[in-house]
């Protein structure tokens, strides 16, 4: 199965989300024309704050939007971790000159409508890129030749290959592979708050997190620092189904009664907060049907506590376009590559974000070790530990 620029026919993207757009500014850069179909009715983000890593700006970089991405986030000092009952500081990692030079790129915060920006923008520049919206996948039928995308209204679209980038409730998945999403029971409320409203005795110029018993609150700053990414995190005592809507102040403050005054302070802030109750995936082998394969959180959607689900998303995409750079664009070959070099690093990821939210909500005498875990660590033993994760890049991409 060759897939050639010198193709008539696109290659499909489900999905115009960070994944999507990643994937089609990759492919574009391999040569070819890109058809995204994306269900809502016009192309953007819902969400507040977004952290990213050296691994993520390698990938920026590797799409193309490096500088229009740096232009719109906010460079960290430190990340630091706090006890939410009593404000013991757990672990303190600085992310300034040190953290450069040995990663090769910063560690910042950015609001996630500004990153999918960077990379529409990206998009938009190109004369490759066709984007249809309102579009949404309903099933998907694959011959010899191609690929044929039947959407919600009856349309078909022509493709000679479909990346599934169309997240945790993906249409493509759901028919290649059928499982269910795994509902955490965790639910996370996000705000933007501004400046002006933020408390002074938190407005650190740092990714910071208050861990708790069954909960964490999460701030840092964004948009030059003229406002506040707020996030809190509690396992819901209700049944949870995946979904995303506005909250209630009144479940937020139910669930952190406990917590010091100086973290208290965060949940008391938001005038109006979103909802989500979360969902991972169980880590599957098979990313790739015939000319079909699936991207972000399509393949591998994990929980949020390693802040790497958009970073991930990025890297698969330029692992992909590499994967048919140095296979002449053969499908079968890049496909299978592409797979091979993504699947136990995002399993990874998955499994590490469950495990982390287990860490950060820890309590009884688990809260105390997880209290002691990092006790005396020294930057360049937090670095080793990071080194897995952050040391990724385009010229190793194909490595992992």
């Amino acid at each position: 199965m060759a897939i050639t620029p010198k193709n008539a026919l696109p290659v499909l993207v489900a999905g115009g989300g960070i994944g999507g757009l990643a994937a089609a500014l990759a492919l574009t850069r391999q040569g070819f024309e890109v058809k995204v179909l994306e269900q809502a009715s016009a192309l953007g983000e819902i969400g507040a704050g977004l952290q990213v890593g050296p691994n993520g700006f390698a990938a920026f970089d590797a799409l193309g939007v490096g500088e229009i991405a740096r232009s719109k986030a906010v460079y960290t000092d430190f990340m630091v971790m706090h006890d939410a009952l009593d404000e013991y500081q757990v672990g303190h990692i600085p992310t300034g000159e040190a953290f450069l030079q040995r990663f090769g790129n910063p560690y910042a915060v950015i609001h996630r409508a500004d990153a999918h920006h960077a990379l529409l923008e990206g998009a938009r520049a190109s004369d490759r890129i066709e984007v249809a919206t309102g579009t949404q996948v309903q099933r998907i039928e694959q011959d010899e030749d191609g690929v044929t995308v039947l959407d919600g209204k009856g349309q078909r679209h022509r493709g000679v290959a479909l990346i599934g980038a169309d997240g945790v409730k993906s249409a493509v998945r759901r028919q290649f592979v059928g499982d269910e999403a795994r509902v955490s029971g965790h639910v996370v409320y996000r705000a933007v708050v501004d400046k002006k409203d933020f408390p002074a005795d938190l407005q650190w110029n740092a990714a910071s997190i208050w861990v708790g018993p069954n909960c964490h609150l999460v701030h840092y700053p964004l948009r030059g620092g003229e406002q506040y990414n707020v996030v809190v995190t509690f396992h819901s005592r209700d049944q949870e189904e995946w979904s995303v809507r506005m909250g209630s102040r009144e479940e937020v403050l139910s669930y952190f009664e406990g917590v010091c005054p100086k973290a208290r302070q965060l949940i008391e802030l938001p005038k109006d907060w979103s909802r989500w109750a979360t969902a991972d995936r169980e880590p599957i082998a098979q990313w790739n049907f015939g000319r079909v394969t699936l991207l972000g959180d399509a393949a591998h959607a994990t929980l949020q506590y390693l802040a790497q689900g958009a970073c991930m998303a990025m890297e698969d995409a330029v692992t992909l376009g590499e994967a048919l750079r140095v296979n002449d664009n053969e499908l079968e070959k890049s496909f299978a590559l592409y797979q091979r070099c993504r699947v136990a690093r995002t399993a990874r990821i998955v499994l590490s974000a469950r495990e982390m939210g287990r860490i950060f909500h820890a309590k009884g005498v688990e809260r105390l070790v997880r209290n002691e875990l990092w006790k005396n660590r020294s930057p360049e033993r937090f670095y080793d530990a990071v080194e897995w994760l952050y040391g990724w890049n385009l010229q190793n991409c194909l490595a992992h």
